[in-house]
């Protein structure tokens, strides 16, 4: 993607309430579960986007968009004097939240108009003009909430059971769902199936030891990669540049490392680190 923003610091997704790095700020939404408000004002330069499983609403200089699910890292750039807000929503929250499977949002960042009814988006972008980008969407989200049918408890379920390293027939299993119906169910809630959200979340367990400097062979062992080259081998094809090029340090007048919220036209929703 390329819009800066909801992105999760020098690591996976915070769990804390509340992050801050630089200008670059994000909480948890109150009484709006599996959503991150977050802000930023723009101008970091290069950067790139890897993918994380989560959708993104973003207010950008008084444009809101979506961003879906990516299966790639995006390389974008981040315009000066462009500011940022948004909402992320972590994997198989967004569909219910946005009203279209995520199937339909797979690596693409569209106008919210394009979703809603322009009247609909009108008004929440005045109300983003009045309170605040942020203040604004998250009251919106809280309100969306309170009005929404309960839950599907599926989605939460195998998220959960992926990130923690389950197989994937072990989580059809759990699930008591055959693995065609899984994937269905997968496609609509999270942009794509089972195998590749699996992969997705093993890449962020991976980011998450590395940044903590875990050796390499470590990383590869404990994230549930067969070995080392099989690690390089998905950090290539899922980042598109290699896991100690992701790590290193940013050079002089590089963008800081830190991971976005999700998007390739200049929106996030996706691990971020400096490209």
């Amino acid at each position: 993607m390329a819009y800066p923003g909801g992105a999760h610091l020098a690591g996976p997704r915070r769990t804390r309430d509340h992050a801050r790095m630089g200008d670059y700020r994000e909480w948890a939404a109150g009484a709006t579960p599996g959503v991150t408000v977050w802000s930023r004002p723009g101008g970091t330069g290069r950067y790139r986007v890897l993918p994380d499983g989560c959708m993104d609403i973003v207010w950008h200089d008084g444009t809101l968009l979506v961003a879906g699910p990516d299966t790639v890292a995006h390389v974008a750039h981040d315009p000066e004097d462009s500011h940022y807000a948004g909402l992320r929503f972590a994997p198989g929250v967004g569909p219910a939240v946005l009203g279209a499977p995520a199937r339909e949002l797979r690596d693409l960042r569209v106008p919210l108009d394009a979703l809603w009814p322009g009247a609909r988006v009108r008004e929440l972008a005045g109300r983003a003009a009045d309170e605040g980008p942020a203040a604004a969407l998250e009251a919106w989200a809280a309100a969306r909430f309170r009005a929404m049918a309960p839950a599907d408890p599926v989605p939460g379920a195998v998220a959960a059971a992926l990130a923690a390293g389950g197989t994937v027939s072990a989580v059809a299993a759990g699930t008591g769902l055959g693995e065609r119906q899984l994937r269905r169910r997968c496609e609509a809630a999270f942009g794509y199936g089972p195998k590749t959200l699996a992969r997705v979340l093993r890449l962020q367990r991976a980011l998450a030891l590395a940044r903590a400097g875990t050796p390499f062979a470590e990383v590869a062992a404990e994230a549930g990669f067969a070995d080392q080259p099989h690690l390089a081998r998905e950090v290539r094809a899922l980042a598109g540049v290699p896991l100690g090029e992701l790590l290193r340090p940013p050079a002089a007048g590089d963008a800081p490392s830190q991971d976005a919220a999700n998007r390739s036209t200049a929106l996030p929703s996706g691990s971020r680190t400096t490209a």
